[in-house]
């Protein structure tokens, strides 16, 4: 099952994807369920499938303006430097003990076929492709052996930077990593009985047609389980948090004049099992 929020008709509402288009759960499941972090925290993922089974889509995608898929999480975690070779292309060949994590605010991160926005400040919008856990059921230190129980799906994220800010604080990245809509996430979460996260999966990042990022999650430093056992040692986890699981190292030899992404450029995060994150680069008005 495809899980997804959009605006349409000037109301913000949830749903179900099938085929070309989308299901209004809003309508049918009523006032209990505002969004689709509610029906997660209510566990009803059961009632969503019944209520979506064998009904047609309510509205074609050209008729949809897509929203981050779930709207309002608690917690964004981003992992830093964990596919084999992103440590040494930052100059430390060593492999990691532990992973690098950073949050990220919710308005940080636009839908898909939205605009993501250079601003005015910088021209160092740098781009990274990367696959999204969306966390389905609460757990404190979660073993790693049931990790994965407590994913309800996985989604696609552009984690975004404006570069040239990632330098402004001596031990953090938070100043470069927040301004508003310079990444996205979506198009829409796909369950994980629909996905084998025990499997490789095979992530492109494309620049205007040009493929620049091509690799795997089999050179993933930590993996999936790994990671929510780590995070969920030090923290709750629970229905709607999102943890972006970390960037491949970009193709072609590692340049003093990498080229950023300028208005105009359009980026595509693609995994087959999930599908196409799309979005096109506007300048700050």
């Amino acid at each position: 099952m495809k899980l997804a929020s959009f605006r349409v008709r000037g109301r913000e509402s949830f749903g179900v994807v099938a085929g070309e288009g989308v299901i209004d759960l809003k309508l049918r499941l009523g006032p209990r369920y505002d969004a689709l972090i509610d029906l997660l925290r209510d566990e009803g993922i059961e009632r969503a499938r019944e209520a979506a089974r064998g009904v047609r889509a309510d509205y074609p995608f050209r008729e949809v303006e897509w929203r981050p898929p779930i709207t309002a999480p608690e917690k964004i975690l981003c992992i830093g430097l964990n596919y084999a070779n992103r440590s040494a292309d930052y100059g430390d060949q060593e492999i990691p003990k532990y992973p690098s994590i950073f949050c990220r605010a919710p308005n940080s991160l636009a839908g898909h076929e939205q605009a993501i926005v250079r601003p005015r400040e910088s021209e160092q919008l740098d781009y990274e492709g990367e696959i999204v856990l969306v966390i389905g059921r609460s757990g404190r230190r979660i073993a790693r052996e049931q990790a994965l129980d407590h994913v309800l799906g996985v989604t696609l994220c552009n984690e975004g930077t404006i570069r040239d800010w990632i330098g402004h604080g001596k031990f953090n990245v938070t100043q470069g990593k927040n301004w508003d809509a310079t990444g996205s996430i979506g198009p829409w979460i796909v369950t994980s009985d629909e996905v084998d996260l025990t499997r490789p999966l095979h992530i492109t990042v494309r620049i205007n047609g040009e493929v620049t990022q091509d690799d795997s999650t089999a050179n993933l430093i930590k993996s999936f389980s790994e990671l929510i056992a780590h995070v969920s040692t030090f923290m709750t986890l629970k229905p709607g948090d999102i943890i972006v699981t970390g960037t491949p190292v970009k193709l072609g030899p590692r340049s003093d004049s990498p080229r950023w992404l300028a208005p105009g450029d359009t980026i595509e995060v693609e995994v087959p099992e999930i599908g196409v994150l799309r979005n096109t680069v506007v300048a700050e008005q």
